[in-house]
């Protein structure tokens, strides 16, 4: 076997491999006497076929096996000799055969980048610094509060965080357009649910009200007739509805799973979550930025066959979060995704090397740290303990979580790591964000 190996662009490579005629004889025979033993023709045993007859029968297509098997054989002996590790399938190109003749074909395919991580102390982050003081606890009592509420009709001008419903009707220049009427709509007036200007309209007015809503389209809306349009709205207001929160008395605190229903028990509930929240929503923004800032730092080339792999994964999850089958992802072009891909690419086999180089291993006391920390969400924890106990996948899974968290730890040991304060809401708004 001769191999050449040659660079085309970037990561491709090129082998040129040549087999011996000797040794495509050699598959060939021994293909033929294989075929040979197993064929049945008329007018002879199995097994006692003349070698002759099988190749005037069968030699084409032993030929074509024969050679199929040689290329990648051939193939497989070449990047081990030529130390290459390819990424995706390889292309074959066959070169026309000629009998007796020594037989060259080529493959094309794309190579791993070599990879040093460098520049960890290029890496900056800012680490949230906050804290869940009472006021905070405060605030979700009453959200959830909020969430156990009833709406009441009152007989009063309408104002922000009522419910209001009414009718009307919208037109663009004294035309009605499409999705511009609605008849006995709700809508919780300071949501921000409708264009702007809109909710702010009716504020003040009285069940029975007739009156007009003037409001301008955003230069961004979604529907193109009606981007930067002014509109008029024919409305009626018919009810006016107020939140009516219930006491937290201790039916209703059950309600929130605190077994013994009193409110001192709710608040030590609510503190545990929102802290486990809060610490969850810090290590996110840090590592986030640990990622972004090593991706940034260690640019190479990535194979166009694993971005393209990533592609498709993350077209499947998208067609997945909107309901609707896979075959359907072929509608949403690569462009949507490919940038993405390219990161999700990059980190992973920044994070393979770094890994490899440290010689890292998950930390077992790592992993049952973040198993509790998933179980004490959950009314029994100690079932979330057994299920993780005894499925080897979920543990797996864990394991590679706790495995990612190491790398991060080894990239903030070298980054430069900046504090900055925030108060709860402000760290979990921009969260959602």
């Amino acid at each position: 076997m001769q191999v050449s190996v040659e660079t085309t662009q970037g990561l491709g490579r090129r082998l040129s491999i040549t087999i011996k005629a000797e040794d495509i004889t050699k598959a060939v025979n021994k293909e033929l006497i294989n075929t040979a033993k197993k064929v049945r023709i008329d007018g002879f045993r199995k097994g006692k076929v003349p070698l002759k007859i099988v190749e005037q029968r069968y030699g084409a297509s032993i030929l074509q096996d024969a050679l199929s098997d040689l290329m990648h054989r051939n193939f497989i002996d070449a990047i081990i000799q030529e130390k290459l590790n390819p990424v995706g399938a390889p292309t074959y190109i066959p070169q026309e055969y000629k009998n007796g003749e020594d037989y060259t074909f080529t493959v094309e395919f794309e190579v791993y980048p070599e990879i040093k991580v460098e520049n960890l102390d290029k890496i900056e982050v800012e680490k949230p610094v906050a804290q869940v003081a009472d006021a905070d606890i405060e605030t979700m009592i009453e959200t959830l509060r909020k969430q156990q509420g009833t709406w009441k009709v009152v007989a009063q001008a309408a104002k922000e965080q009522n419910r209001v419903t009414l009718d009307f009707l919208g037109k663009v220049d004294g035309v009605e357009f499409e999705g511009g009427k609605a008849d006995d709509f709700a809508l919780v007036l300071g949501q921000d649910r409708m264009i702007p200007g809109f909710e702010d309209a009716i504020i003040g007015h009285k069940v029975g009200d007739q009156f007009d809503i003037n409001v301008t389209f955003p230069e961004d809306y979604h529907a193109e007739n009606l981007k930067g349009k002014a509109a008029i709205f024919a409305a009626t207001l018919k009810k006016v509805e107020e939140l009516q929160l219930p006491e937290l008395t201790e039916e209703v605190v059950k309600r929130f799973g605190i077994a013994d229903g009193t409110i001192e028990s709710l608040r030590t509930e609510v503190r545990k979550n929102m802290a486990r929240e809060l610490n969850a929503t810090i290590r996110n923004k840090v590592k986030i930025q640990a990622i972004d800032g090593l991706v940034k730092n260690n640019e190479f080339d990535i194979p166009s066959a694993l971005i393209d792999r990533e592609v498709d994964v993350l077209r499947q999850q998208a067609v997945s979060r909107f309901g609707g089958n896979v075959k359907q992802n072929i509608a949403l072009p690569k462009e949507l995704f490919e940038a993405e891909a390219k990161k999700r690419v990059a980190t992973g086999l920044l994070f393979s090397e770094i890994i490899e180089s440290n010689k890292l291993t998950a930390d077992e006391s790592r992993v049952q740290a973040l198993i509790d920390e998933i179980a004490t969400a959950y009314e029994d924890p100690k079932e979330v303990l057994e299920y993780y106990r005894k499925d080897k996948k979920a543990m797996d899974n864990i394991r590679s979580v706790a495995l990612e968290d190491q790398v991060v730890d080894l990239l903030l040991a070298s980054a430069k790591v900046t504090e900055k304060n925030y108060s709860f809401s402000e760290l979990m708004n921009q969260q959602i964000a």
